[in-house]
């Protein structure tokens, strides 16, 4: 059904106007003259020859009017409708008088008009030019989406004179964008049900959407999805400067890429990620959408972390010149010790173990270690009194990056690497004051923070501590805690001294000689009588560690098959003797010194190595190193030039 031609004017009608104009016009004043009317027009036939030419350009602006496949109208001030071409009446089916003021409505969707009606009045009130959308009906009754362009015509005091407008068919544009939309819907009811945090991202890097786990983890709400700074708020400030200069690398590639990072959740802890980066591409193979998948690494990385450090405490302890010894022996005050032992494995007391040096606190440690439910986590000693003080707070309790020079980037304390297990600090009693604080909190609460940081680490450790100072003495003295030395000393366990276990001492003889026999490739049928009452009426200041040094120089020195020690290494000490032992320990020291000093010049001052100083004498080079410093030797004078 086409629009009715009935709304153009007829020929009679236009000349019924101009003849109209033309008496008008030709019109005398009475005090003469033309009335304003310009000199070409003075004579009838001049007017009329303009009326047709402004006929004819009219009807020429018409026919193009008419010929525009867009829907262009005029509308009067109130919003009503002055004028619709052609193109509109042809497509809705309306006529003349059906389209005119404000019968358009009805060729509007239902479900628009409203909103359509509300949104012209406001743009009317606005005065300024804009744009609305609607769906109007076509002839045969199908609906499609126009877009509205308004103008208006403004007189010299700002006010509306006329509206112009233009309808341009969307609907394909709308279709389209209502099938992305859906599509999107889709995804994100998809991604939002993924597990993981999912982050869709434009070519240019910024971000268009956030998964609900995403917001979920980091307290984000989605409006400020698009932040700039999100980025940097969320990742650890380690990770910033190296994850931004991947992910801008792996942008520009459009390949896809990955990395990991940490990033801040709302409980306001860091969590490892692994982030995986896939660009989706349009058929040109042009980058139109990244979508990056964030799994969560942080137990996996946590245990690498954990392996890593603990691997690093392995091999110190390897390398370490310590007596490792099993706990050997059969004597009543060594059983009432390993029947503690036993009974306090199974709990998770704190320990503090007592004894003077080298009677073995620490196999008392680990074999309390070992019988216990974390047996088979970590045990990590620390010898509290071999770290300089202003290092022992980061050895224990680790330390962030840039917290003092040298801290190049974070590191684990020993805590840390403990974590479900055991740690032994060995000579407790020479922490600092500071670091008994901090060792407090541990206690009391089972977290501390890392040397420059703020981030509460909790870890759940058992504690083991041993000494062999008199700690009662020292809190009398001021120089140790007392709260301190009440947490530690939950279940103290004291260990004899060897010169309370003389029936041990043939058995740990017989251990010792075989271990450093097989070492150095003799073998040894028997033990000289002599010796062995030596060993059982000597004193033993130095406890187990001194009879395991003197047994290892014996059997350098031994040629034969039968063991013995050159009895002025040792003077026994008679009962209740007055007579002190510092003679002998003298002696003993200036033997071993001059061994030691033959061993580096036949090196020429070389310690370790297949031919240095520490395999002449068949010991470890650290326990070596060790022995050169106690003896105050310097070895760079046996070098020669």
């Amino acid at each position: 059904m086409r629009a009715p031609e009935s709304h153009h004017e007829t020929e009679s009608t236009l000349q019924a106007k101009m003849d109209d104009v033309s008496e008008v016009l030709l019109v005398t004043p009475e005090e003469g003259g033309n009335s304003g009317v310009p000199e070409q027009y003075q004579t009838r036939e001049d007017l009329e020859k303009a009326l047709n030419e402004t006929k004819k350009s009219e009807a020429h602006l018409q026919q193009i009017i008419d010929m525009v496949p867009s829907f262009l109208w005029t509308s009067l001030p109130d919003g009503s409708k002055e004028y619709l071409n052609k193109r509109w009446y042809d497509y809705t089916g309306l006529s003349l008088e059906e389209g005119q003021g404000w019968g358009w409505k009805v060729v509007v969707h239902p479900e628009d008009l409203d909103r359509l009606v509300r949104e012209w009045l406001a743009l009317m009130d606005s005065r300024k030019p804009g744009e609305l959308e609607t769906r109007i009906r076509r002839y045969d009754g199908v609906y499609r989406w126009f877009l509205i362009r308004v103008v208006p015509l403004l007189d010299e005091q700002g006010n509306v004179v006329k509206w112009f407008g233009s309808n341009t068919d969307i609907e394909d544009r709308k279709r389209a964008e209502e099938k992305l939309r859906q599509d999107e819907i889709e995804l994100r009811q998809i991604a939002d049900a993924i597990p993981h945090n999912i982050v869709v991202i434009r070519p240019d890097g910024t971000r268009l959407y956030a998964n609900r786990t995403f917001l979920e983890y980091t307290g984000v709400e989605p409006e400020d999805v698009h932040s700039e700074g999100l980025y940097a708020q969320k990742l650890h400030p380690d990770d910033l400067e190296q994850s931004n200069k991947q992910r801008q690398t792996g942008l520009e590639r459009g390949k896809p890429f990955e990395m990991e990072y940490r990033m801040l959740g709302k409980d306001g802890r860091y969590r490892w990620f692994l982030v995986r980066y896939n660009p989706l591409l349009d058929q040109e193979g042009h980058v139109v959408r990244w979508y990056a998948t964030a799994t969560d690494v942080d137990d996996r990385k946590r245990r690498e972390e954990r392996t890593h450090n603990e691997n690093l405490v392995l091999r110190e302890e390897i390398d370490r010149s310590s007596m490792f010894e099993e706990i050997v022996g059969s004597s009543e005050p060594l059983r009432r010790v390993l029947s503690q032992v036993a009974k306090v494995a199974l709990t998770d007391s704190t320990v503090l173990i007592l004894g003077e040096t080298g009677t073995g606190k620490e196999l008392i440690a680990r074999a309390i270690h070992n019988r216990s439910k974390r047996s088979a986590r970590a045990f990590i000693r620390v010898n509290c009194a071999a770290i300089s003080p202003s290092l022992i707070a980061s050895e224990l309790f680790g330390h962030e990056k840039g917290s003092f020079t040298g801290a190049l980037q974070r590191r684990l304390g020993r805590f840390e690497s403990a974590d479900g297990g055991t740690i032994f600090l060995d000579e407790v009693g020479d922490l600092p004051p500071e670091t008994q604080v901090s060792l407090l909190r541990v206690l009391q609460e089972r977290e501390f923070e890392r040397v420059g940081g703020s981030q509460t680490v909790s870890v759940d450790v058992r504690i083991l501590a041993a000494t062999n100072s008199d700690l009662s003495a020292a809190v009398a003295e001021g120089t140790f805690r007392q709260d301190l030395f009440y947490r530690l000393n939950v279940f103290p366990i004291r260990i004899p001294a060897l010169r309370e276990r003389v029936d041990d001492i043939p058995l740990l003889v017989g251990y010792l000689i075989d271990r450093y026999a097989q070492k150095a490739g003799k073998k040894i049928r028997n033990i000289n009588k002599e010796t062995l009452d030596l060993f059982q009426t000597y004193d033993w200041p130095g406890n187990i560690r001194e009879l395991q040094n003197v047994i290892e120089r014996a059997m350098i020195l031994c040629d034969g098959e039968t063991f013995s020690v050159d009895e002025t290494w040792l003077t026994p000490v008679a009962p209740k003797s007055a007579v002190t032992s510092v003679p002998l320990v003298a002696n003993l020291v200036e033997r071993e010194k001059e061994m030691v000093e033959t061993a580096l010049r036949e090196a020429e001052g070389v310690v370790g190595g297949p031919t240095g100083a520490a395999a002449k004498l068949g010991i470890p080079r650290q326990t070596l190193e060790s022995k050169i410093r106690k003896l105050g030797i310097n070895r760079h004078s046996f070098k020669t030039s």
